[in-house]
């Protein structure tokens, strides 16, 4: 006898309307229950096995688990539950991302058509192969000092414009609209479309990131999504995304999932955003708290000056108070005449040292005179000049004939000697 050979339900007779899926034909079908509990029979003959694989997704339903198992070395999956009586006695530290072995027996689910696998038993092999490579590339990524704040750029105070990469339509891209527009009404921004999981997740994300970083008015940029399982978020920490962000120019801003997510982009990021919510208030600062803030220092700007004009006023006054600037007329007269003797005896000092001079000036000018050649000449003296410019004072210089210019109190005159005259003896 096959499986379809097999009642619907063990202990239950076949319904009455039904035949048995060997027996079907077009003109007389087997019931939906009818096949699922041939199937169901057919699966229950499986005994126990042993399976090994990795942790992809752990949601708790009323103390059930209803989970997924990944294999190490595909893609290939299956989901797995484990009731609340087996879960006592399973590692109370299970979670998405570790791998594990599993005993598990397949079950089949007649009124919804389900096909799972029960798990008896679950134990720990260690962490998946692909968190221990995430763990290895970030011990390596931290090493080489991408981690390190000192590396990272500030974000600005008021962004002219924002870039953001998302998914199309997606809750992240509203989330961060909506609370960044509350915050900043008129805040800008140039959205990027990207896959956020998927093998089109890193290559689109860098292309948009490419554009971003390129475009001047893109003062800080957003790479936002949704929570989900760490097989969803596993582009957010490929090793070439997260050098590209490592790279960028323009401070970029990780917002991936919830709180609890950390994929490697939020080690390497300029600031980590625990939502896209987070983002946009950490992104774009909040106009009624600047308008407050505006207020509060206008406020306390305008007390610091009246009170130091009020401090100068004070001192002003004490000054004006003091006798010598009550009063300062009796000053003005002492100092006016004291300024009018000094000018006086500089005008009588001045007077005798010009009349001294004068004096002098004309005792200078009376031994010049007498001492000059003039004064001889007005006497009725004479001076011979011989052609070569000598001045004639031996007679045996000028023989006969020796032309000479005479000079007289009142102008000269050519002469020729005629030869020395005899002394009378």
């Amino acid at each position: 006898m096959t499986a379809f050979e097999a009642s619907a339900i063990p202990g239950e007779p076949p319904p009455a309307d039904s035949v048995a899926p060997r027996d079907s034909t077009a003109d007389a079908p087997t019931s939906v229950a009818r096949l699922n509990g041939t199937i169901r029979d057919f699966i229950a003959r499986w005994n126990t096995v042993w399976v090994e694989g990795e942790i992809t997704s752990w949601n708790l339903r009323g103390g059930n688990v209803f989970a997924r198992l990944k294999d190490v070395r595909s893609d290939a999956q299956i989901s797995i539950r484990v009731w609340s009586s087996v879960r006592a006695r399973i590692p109370a530290d299970l979670a998405v991302g570790d791998h594990v072995v599993a005993a598990v027996k397949a079950d089949y689910f007649v009124k919804g058509g389900d096909f799972s696998f029960i798990v008896s038993t679950m134990k720990h092999v260690g962490l998946g192969d692909q968190l221990e490579k995430l763990e290895k590339l970030r011990a390596q990524l931290r090493q080489e000092g991408l981690f390190e704040s000192a590396r990272k750029k500030p974000l600005p105070f008021l962004p002219r414009r924002i870039g953001l990469i998302t998914g199309e339509r997606s809750d992240a891209e509203k989330d961060v609209l909506r609370n960044a527009e509350l915050r900043w009404p008129q805040v800008r921004f140039r959205t990027e479309y990207a896959a956020v999981q998927g093998d089109r997740c890193v290559p689109e994300t860098l292309v948009a990131l490419q554009r971003l970083d390129a475009d001047p008015e893109v003062d800080v940029i957003i790479i936002a999504r949704g929570g989900g399982d760490p097989q969803t978020l596993l582009g957010f920490s490929d090793e070439r995304l997260v050098r590209a962000v490592a790279a960028a120019s323009t401070p970029v801003v990780s917002a991936i999932g919830h709180e609890n997510d950390h994929p490697l982009l939020d080690d390497v990021a300029d600031l980590r955003a625990s939502t896209p919510t987070d983002a946009a208030k950490r992104v774009v600062p909040d106009v009624g708290e600047q308008r407050a803030l505006i207020a509060q220092l206008r406020a306390r700007a305008t007390s610091r000056l009246t009170q130091r004009i009020a401090h100068d006023i004070s001192q002003l006054e004490q000054l004006r108070s003091r006798p010598v600037l009550r009063t300062p007329d009796p000053i003005i007269e002492d100092r006016a005449h004291e300024i009018w003797l000094l000018a006086s005896r500089g005008r009588d000092t001045l007077t005798r040292r010009l009349d001294a001079a004068g004096r002098t000036t004309a005792e200078l000018r009376a031994s010049l005179r007498a001492l000059s050649p003039a004064a001889t000449l007005a006497r009725g003296y004479a001076i011979a000049h011989l052609d070569d410019g000598r001045i004639l004072s031996d007679a045996a210089d000028a023989p006969s004939g020796t032309p000479m210019t005479v000079t007289v109190d009142r102008g000269s005159l050519r002469a020729r000697s005629e030869g020395q005259i005899a002394e009378a003896e």
